[in-house]
């Protein structure tokens, strides 16, 4: 029995295990450092979303367009218990009709700045814009009767205009339609409270906006906007056809929404983005109407019939189509941190190979905790690289992360392996390592081509430096030594 087992101490093969099973118990570790990345990063979206709540939000904006409020009125027939005709009742109901602007046009910029909360920065931006554009004359005949031999009384129109965070309302916006500036009030009247721009804000208009519109002549507008939001700004094409033009000192724009810009331009002094859309290619127009119910009239059961209508019809044309633009992040430190920690198994297999091959060609035997201890300073990288990343630029805590593990392990092999020269080879491997984790976190596109040629290539050297190793004599105890096949190799390892 204790030949056996002095021959299982010796054996290679039994080494190899051991470390095979070592590597799989550093994966403990590693996932408890990544369940911290992920408790960060979700940190990170509780400060966005509170400072969402008490700040201001992403911005949606719909608008400007015009309401039309009016009285449609009926004669009903009276009946008697029998089904008699005994008269005639009148009955009315007050509705809304939505009028569009034919052209709209966004001219504006988007100053960015960030807002912190706890240790963690959300990013934000101030749009100054002026909204430009024309109605055409308004045409009676367009409203359509729900009644038969109905009668329509218009009332007077009135400008809206919606955002989906009017917090962020930077001052008072102005409009002017026909060259009368027209005053903005609160809330829009008629609409039902669930309504899409039920809170947004509304103008009636007077002087000669509104002669303009009694004479049935176009009606042209321009409005001035200052808004504040977070992150992204959303735009509803509203208009026959919709037009935008945004700039802005940030260099990591990200476009997203329905339609994505016909032209844009980015550099690091910022970008530079176009967007133009036909009402021919979106039901966006379709969906602002189908969200915008009045309140009707409760006695009213084909009213309360065309309300739910309504708003079925709002869930089936889905979510509002819109064209967007986000101030992304350049770095996500949680999010590059995580991308890191998925590298982390293979850096410890690979380091932890590396110290196995100096013990087989320079006959330096490592004790299992030696490899232990190599093992969780790789670990402990990673947790150094996410908290240094939460105060310094991610490169900067990258470096420091990295230098600190090169500078631990290439003194700590230098006394293991009773030579500077090999401490520091050692050491250089390990910064040749990190330097390829780095060109992968910053190369995303290419991360599974660089992560599989350097696996590639650190099992090719591998190979080469074993091929003439006698691994039964190795695996049987045998004393003897293999003599070193690539010494230049296993030395650069």
């Amino acid at each position: 029995m204790f030949q056996l087992l002095k021959a299982l101490q010796g054996s290679m093969l039994v080494k190899v295990a051991g470390l095979l099973m070592l590597t799989l118990l550093l994966c403990i570790p590693l996932a408890e450092i990544n369940a911290i990345n992920r408790e960060r990063g979700s940190s990170q979206r509780e400060a966005a979303a509170e400072l969402a709540a008490t700040y201001a939000g992403p911005q949606t904006v719909v608008g400007p367009l015009l309401l039309v409020p009016y009285v449609e009125r009926w004669m009903e027939p009276l009946r008697n218990a029998q089904g008699q005709v005994i008269g005639q009742e009148a009955r009315s109901k007050e509705m809304t009709h939505v009028v569009f602007p034919d052209k709209l046009h966004i001219e504006g910029s988007m100053a960015p700045h960030e807002r912190y909360r706890g240790i963690f920065r959300i990013p934000f931006y101030t749009l100054s814009a002026t909204l430009g554009g024309g109605f055409s004359a308004f045409d009676p005949k367009s409203v359509a009767h729900s009644e038969t031999d109905s009668r329509i009384e218009f009332k007077a129109p009135f400008a809206v205009f919606g955002a989906s965070d009017l917090r962020g309302l930077d001052g008072s916006p102005s409009i002017a339609m026909n060259g009368e500036a027209l005053r903005f009030r609160q809330r829009v009247p008629g609409l039902a409270d669930d309504a899409l721009l039920a809170d947004g804000i509304h103008a009636p208009l007077t002087g000669a906006a509104l002669a303009a519109w009694e004479a049935k002549a176009p009606l042209s507008f321009e409005m001035k906007l200052g808004l504040v939001g977070q992150d992204t700004l959303s735009m509803v094409p509203i208009a026959e056809e919709t037009t935008a033009h945004l700039k802005s000192p940030w260099a990591h724009p990200s476009f997203g929404g329905r339609f994505l810009a016909t032209q844009r331009e980015v550099t690091p002094q910022g970008f530079d983005a176009h967007w133009r859309v036909s009402s021919l290619v979106t039901s966006a127009r379709e969906q602002v109407r189908a969200g915008l119910p009045g309140r009707g009239d409760a006695a009213s059961a084909a009213t309360a019939a065309a309300v739910a209508a309504t708003s079925h019809a709002q869930r089936n044309l889905g979510p509002l189509q819109t064209f967007d633009v986000s101030l992304a992040q350049p770095v996500n430190v949680y999010s590059m941190s995580t991308r890191a920690g998925k590298y982390g198994a293979l850096f410890i297999g690979l380091v932890i190979m590396a110290a196995f091959m100096f013990e087989l060609f320079r006959r330096q035997r490592m004790h299992p905790v030696q490899y232990g201890l190599v093992g969780l300073s790789i670990a402990l990288f990673f947790l150094l690289l996410l908290a240094l990343s939460e105060k310094l630029a991610f490169w900067l805590a990258y470096a420091s992360a990295a230098g600190a593990s090169v500078l631990l392990l290439g003194i700590y092999f230098s006394a293991v392996l009773q030579s500077w020269t090999r401490g520091a080879g050692f050491g250089a491997y390990v910064a040749v390592l990190y330097g390829a984790l780095y060109g992968l976190l910053a190369s995303e596109s290419n991360a599974l081509l660089l992560g599989a040629l350097l696996t590639f290539g650190m099992l090719t050297v591998l190979m080469l430096a074993t091929r003439k190793v006698d691994w039964y004599a190795l695996s049987a105890g045998n004393p003897r030594m293999p003599e070193p096949v690539l010494p230049e190799a296993a030395a650069s390892v």
